[in-house]
């Protein structure tokens, strides 16, 4: 799943990157109103959580924008705790609105809530063959036996098996696994691909991980 943070405290924002990864999320971070329209209007996000103080425009301004184009899913984050604020968001458009201080497990537990109404929800479960990841569990087995997965390389399987049959990219999966500050010119994607097919592939007979060369990485069961 990939995020965007935006919240002009650093302190905030860098929690809420930390934290959010460590339950599979990749998330980019703005610290200014224009960054996070920006961001928000050219990237490609399952979720937004968004501050209504910002330098430059403020919250207000970012969902208005935001709704022209978008209806990717908002949370708002605030420090306004007014009733005439949170009716506000919610009339603008977000879909949801917490107010600081606040306990990381209901922001999650409310962004989870959130992407499971996405309109084309993916399952809980995902399979190709054998093969089985759990999204919320961050479970994986094949044939029955459970396979320890590194955050980074759960994110690739789920991203390879919600696309199963699908060539993706070098560009692609470098910019749903890593960051927008990440430096695509390197062979980590390589790396990460061989790490991931030692644990899923390597023990079994069937491979599902393909390479096409010169076009990228498929998981297909029928390869």
């Amino acid at each position: 799943m990939r995020t965007l943070i935006v919240d002009d405290d650093r302190d905030t924002a860098d929690y809420l990157r930390k934290g959010l990864g460590e339950h599979g999320f990749i998330s980019d971070v703005a610290y200014t109103g224009v960054d996070g329209m920006h961001l928000a209007l050219t990237g490609e996000y399952d979720l937004i959580v968004l501050d209504v103080m910002l330098p430059g425009m403020d919250g207000w301004q970012v969902i208005r924008e935001v709704r022209r184009q978008k209806n990717t899913p908002v949370i708002f984050l605030s420090a306004r705790d007014g009733v005439e604020d949170r009716v506000k968001g919610l009339e603008l458009g977000a879909d949801d609105y917490l107010i600081k201080p606040f306990a990381f497990s209901e922001l999650l537990a409310r962004m989870r809530t959130l992407l499971r109404r996405a309109p084309e929800r993916e399952p809980d479960v995902l399979r190709a063959a054998d093969l089985e990841l759990d999204v919320h569990a961050r479970h994986v087995t094949r044939a029955g036996v459970p396979i320890h997965l590194t955050a980074k390389e759960f994110a690739l399987l789920h991203l390879l098996l919600g696309r199963r049959g699908e060539v993706l990219s070098h560009t692609l999966i470098t910019e749903q696994i890593w960051d927008m500050n990440f430096d695509s010119n390197t062979n980590v994607v390589e790396a990460l691909i061989r790490r991931l097919r030692g644990k899923i592939d390597d023990p079994h007979a069937r491979k599902l991980i393909h390479t096409i060369r010169g076009v990228g990485y498929v998981l297909d069961e029928q390869g």
